[in-house]
């Protein structure tokens, strides 16, 4: 794994082919595991979230904004998302609304704002989450937007960007088996493939322990502040899970699994070759806060 000291330059010099998507618009994952690495960013800002758990949207479009300029290696926000839409594209954010810790409206709407100035009509944008199948912008979808907050899941370990897309199948249940450990397939699901051009892990106030389904208590987030991004979707879980275990090591006292066990991203990367799980083949580059990084 990337240690602290990995440089921005460093950082740009290796995303130079894997970050680019082009004009084309082709997600990175119409060439499962090409390269045998991957590239992320973590961000963070120690008052994006205040003492009171009151976020500060100014702080988080800077956060969002300095991330995507340096994992797209550009000058500006702008011209990073110049490189994954195109005007004539039309465009699905999938966000996701669970009520104890959903994704953002304001960071909802920032992104739109940035895909609106790319050249993308707002009648080509929709955000949604639990009515993606019947939505009709993301049925003529070209490009896919993936950004949800981190938590621990009583049916999967832990819910990030892999399981963001249950909500492309009509029988979720299908894939709950084994701690859901094929959550990766639903990225090879028509609606779903070759479309994703990002994918934004949210860990402001991570959920790290659960007691059931739907389980929410307060005690068990904390404001880790930041954001992960990246064009892998397994390896913004992977490098998302080891935050959270490191966090259940510290408020547990001693090592504390997950549970049920996290089995889907690793599978992702070696049963169903959407992209990378292990940590050693995983860049990462470090902006903003550093204190309690736990990774």
């Amino acid at each position: 794994m990337s240690e602290s000291s990995m440089t921005r330059r460093d950082f740009l010099r290796t995303t130079a082919a894997a970050a680019v998507v082009g004009t084309a618009g082709m997600s990175l994952l119409a060439q499962p595991n090409a390269q045998k690495k991957a590239n992320v960013v973590l961000i963070r800002h120690q008052h994006v979230v205040d003492s009171e758990g009151k976020l500060n949207p100014k702080i988080l479009e800077e956060m969002f904004d300095e991330s995507m300029a340096t994992f797209f290696g550009t000058k500006n926000a702008g011209d990073a998302w110049k490189k994954i839409v195109t005007p004539g594209d039309v465009v699905g954010i999938k966000t996701n609304v669970w009520r104890y810790l959903r994704t953002p409206l304001e960071l909802e709407q920032a992104m739109k704002k940035r895909i609106m100035a790319v050249g993308v009509q707002e009648k080509d944008i929709a955000i949604d989450d639990r009515g993606v199948l019947s939505d009709p912008v993301f049925a003529r979808a070209t490009a896919l937007i993936n950004v949800r907050p981190m938590r621990a899941h009583n049916w999967s370990g832990v819910g990030g960007c892999l399981k963001n897309y249950i909500m492309f199948t009509p029988n979720p249940p299908d894939y709950h088996p084994d701690s859901c450990i094929d959550l990766g397939a639903l990225w090879k699901l028509p609606a779903v493939e070759g479309k994703t051009r990002l994918n934004v892990l949210l860990m402001l106030t991570p959920q790290f322990h659960c007691l059931g389904p739907h389980h929410f208590d307060k005690q068990f987030t904390w404001a880790y502040n930041g954001i992960i991004v990246g064009t892998d979707p397994v390896a913004v879980d992977a490098v998302g899970l080891k935050i959270i275990e490191a966090q259940r090591k510290l408020f547990f006292k001693e090592e504390s699994p997950m549970r049920p066990p996290v089995r889907h991203i690793k599978a992702a990367e070696e049963k169903h070759g959407v992209g990378i799980a292990n940590l050693a083949a995983i860049e990462i580059v470090r902006l903003g806060w550093k204190e309690d990084s736990l990774i």
